[in-house]
């Protein structure tokens, strides 16, 4: 027996869809804008191209940038070809499904391991291990071990959902499996890709207790891979957990924000004009 009618019913399925969408998006507004307005203050030319000083109590967060980006520029050069080819492996080659579960085992795996464990690991193998010490390619390495599963994963759906009469008409022409891999399929699933790429980004660009223990804590400017560094994430965990200063703390965040912000819209931006290209508009 039907308590409601099926116009009631979707009337109101209607309403708990839309209210969500709006919850989502209103949380999002409300986190962001707590966070920039009160570090928007605190933003200035100083701020933001001048080095530490008193420990982070005053002067600016350059060197914490140039960290942030450095290591999360170098991780995404380790993850992504590894990531991107084991992809193109299950959706292109691999034909043992005991092998497949394996791969898919271990990426989901990965996936749901706490930072924490990455950084601790990162000490333990990179930096004394491997003799690395404390620099921004040991906490590159380790940010990479964890963007690998999320760009394999949107990777391997992307590669999956490409439909296969592109495979069959590139085959029909006479073209080998690579070269239908590398000129048909992989520029399909390109903006898919990029969009794996860029979470696995936004990831590592926020990650504070990953490279905690294996990328140091030094405010100076890193030149080579081998400097130590401090990542506006660990420098934000700084400064707010030991009260070394709160207003500067919301500063970095909004830098923080202001810079995954940036990266997410034009890349999104190039992928839709890439898009576009592709479809022939």
């Amino acid at each position: 027996m039907n308590f409601i009618s099926a116009k009631s019913a979707q009337k109101i399925m209607n309403a708990v869809f839309v209210s969500s969408g709006i919850l989502t998006i209103a949380i999002l507004v409300i986190i962001l804008g707590y966070i920039i307005v009160n570090g928007l203050h605190v933003l200035s030319f100083d701020f933001i191209f001048g080095p530490v000083e008193d420990a982070g109590k005053s002067g600016g967060i350059f060197p914490m940038i140039v960290s942030s980006l450095y290591v999360t520029f170098i991780a995404l050069l380790i993850a992504t070809p590894i990531g991107v080819g084991a992809a193109v492996y299950m959706a292109e080659y691999a034909t043992n499904s005991k092998i497949i579960k394996l791969v898919r085992f271990g990426s989901e795996t990965l996936a749901s391991i706490p930072s924490i464990v990455f950084g601790l690991f990162g000490l333990a193998f990179f930096v004394i291990f491997l003799n690395l010490g404390w620099s921004i390619l040991s906490g590159a390495l380790v940010l990479a071990i964890m963007a690998v599963p999320t760009i394999f994963q949107v990777a391997e759906v992307s590669l999956t959902s490409i439909p296969s009469a592109y495979k069959e008409g590139s085959y029909g022409l006479g073209a080998t499996k690579w070269q239908t891999i590398s000129k048909v399929i992989l520029p399909a699933a390109l903006p898919g890709i990029i969009t794996g790429i860029i979470l696995g980004m936004t990831r590592a660009i926020s990650e504070a207790a990953a490279v905690m223990y294996a990328v140091g804590s030094s405010i100076e400017t890193p030149i080579s891979f081998f400097d130590p560094g401090r990542p506006l994430p660990l420098h934000l965990y700084v400064l707010a957990t030991e009260g070394v200063s709160l207003p500067n703390a919301f500063g970095t965040a909004t830098i923080l924000v202001i810079i995954v912000l940036i990266l997410t819209f034009a890349t999104n931006y190039f992928v839709d004009r890439y898009r576009r290209k592709m479809m022939g508009n």
